[in-house]
């Protein structure tokens, strides 16, 4: 019997002691709930400070403000496991008014964003600030259900889980809901 108990329990204490270095974060800190890092119609830039990664994203939608959306980001250090961060870059911006879908290259992972609102189109057009890291990021991509089913629909999405990390975003786009 004793056997089979340390049969059991080992890979879970293996497990666990593989993630003892790691860190652990409280609840993420959007800040106030009034401070988002636009308003309306206008653009912004949002970057993690060094070494830091976003970890989860906050949105609010109005119609009446241009059909446009309140953006806010948490940032928290990537895993120790990964390293340091080796270099950062720009992607290429997604356009306004178009559907997009887009990963950071080179095994990059988004540290950041800047966004541009065009009132003609009444959307925005988005860049992704991404960085890569002295260790190859172990991952399996799938794009998360944890997104609005609507365009108008607020948004709350966290990073339940360490070492899950945001390495792209898709959209849609129509010409008739915009």
């Amino acid at each position: 019997m004793d056997l089979v108990l340390l049969c059991v329990f080992l890979p879970l204490v293996t497990v666990a002691w593989g993630q003892y270095g790691d860190y652990y974060y409280g609840p993420y800190n959007y800040g106030d709930n009034d401070e988002w890092v636009n308003v309306y119609r206008q653009g912004f830039n949002f970057q993690c400070p060094h070494g830091q990664v976003i970890v989860a994203v906050r949105s609010v939608f109005s119609k009446k403000e241009g059909s446009d959306r309140l953006w806010n980001y948490a940032c928290m250090p990537a895993s120790q496991s990964l390293g340091e961060p080796t270099e950062c870059w720009w992607e290429e911006i997604n356009r306004a008014g178009t559907e997009w879908y887009q990963t950071c290259s080179n095994n990059g992972l988004v540290a950041g964003f800047q966004s541009q609102y065009f009132p003609s189109v009444l959307d925005r057009e988005w860049q992704f600030y991404c960085c890569r890291y002295s260790r190859r990021c172990p991952y399996s991509c799938w794009l998360t259900t944890e997104y609005p089913g609507h365009y108008g629909e607020d948004m709350d999405m966290m990073m339940y889980t360490y070492d899950y990390y945001i390495r792209g975003a898709t959209t849609t786009f129509s010409a008739v809901d915009r």
